[in-house]
């Protein structure tokens, strides 16, 4: 079962790992940000599946502190958006 999971945990992490393509040619920063969550998200997942296969349990605890992060991430990007709208138009693309 410990071999399953490891497998598991290295495909999550290779299909995140396609999401970093999204975080350098991503044309809006919303779409930035959305693949930074899904870094967040595969990473929980990962270390999820990493601390049952090995029996690890400080995984879990690293894993509960990348979810809190990452809620906050998506606070701050939310209210720095409506900031950016609310001062004036504000060209979001990086460009």
């Amino acid at each position: 079962m410990a071999e399953f999971l490891l497998v598991t945990a290295a495909f999550v992490m290779a299909m995140v790992a396609l999401g970093l393509v999204r975080i350098l040619r991503g044309p809006r920063d919303a779409d930035r940000i959305m693949a930074a969550q899904l870094f967040g998200t595969g990473g929980i997942a990962a270390l999820l599946l990493l601390a049952e296969a090995t029996s690890e349990p400080a995984a879990v605890d690293v894993a509960l502190t990348l979810a809190l992060l990452a809620a906050f991430v998506s606070v701050a990007f939310v209210k720095g958006a409506a900031r950016s709208e609310v001062d004036g138009p504000v060209e979001m693309d990086g460009t």
